[in-house]
């Protein structure tokens, strides 16, 4: 597995090793010992999530505040996503600037998601599932999010907003600005 920082400090872009042969193919997906000794920390893992969503699909951008923040590692296990990762740590040399990564099937890359970052995605393909671990339980008292086209951020989620599909609550989320830190 090879580990390469993104410009935002602590959020790293995994490419698994990849075998194929005649059968298919394999991957170690996760290796607790090698993920801890590429990061140079130790991250616990303690929640498996799973989502299955069509094409226009999306999701974000949330973060759990204070003790009930989370890490994630995201991956994509059938399809494709833009995966969008946006530094909210306050202080922060990188604050309010994000990271986008495309995600698929094909590619197996996965994204590290550190705590105090916002998260989401867009699904490019029908019939995607998407897969992350946490670091963290999800606590709905903690829950926090921003808006997905916040003009300050200018994330270019790659399809046609009138292609969207939102959620009544991820419709409502404030801009970065306004937003619970």
């Amino acid at each position: 597995m090879t580990f390469k920082e993104t410009k935002l400090e602590g959020c790293y872009i995994l490419q698994p090793n990849i075998f194929t042969d005649k059968r298919g193919y394999f991957i170690e997906s996760f290796n607790q010992q090698t993920f801890n000794s590429l990061l140079g920390l130790e991250v616990n893992f303690v929640q498996d999530n799973e989502s299955k969503s069509s094409k226009g699909v999306l999701r974000g951008l949330h973060y759990q505040l204070g003790a009930h923040a989370q890490a994630k590692l995201v991956r994509v296990v059938k399809g494709a996503v833009l995966d969008v990762a946006v530094d909210v740590r306050e202080g922060s040399k990188t604050f309010g600037q994000y990271v986008a990564v495309e995600l698929t099937e094909a590619n197996k890359t996965q994204l590290f998601v550190p705590r105090g970052f916002a998260h989401g995605f867009i699904v490019l393909e029908d019939e995607t599932i998407f897969s992350y671990k946490c670091d963290n339980y999800y606590n709905k008292a903690s829950e926090a999010g921003i808006i997905y086209n916040d003009d300050d951020l200018n994330i270019d989620w790659q399809l046609p907003s009138t292609d969207f599909i939102l959620s009544d609550k991820d419709i409502i989320l404030p801009k970065l600005k306004d937003a619970k830190l």
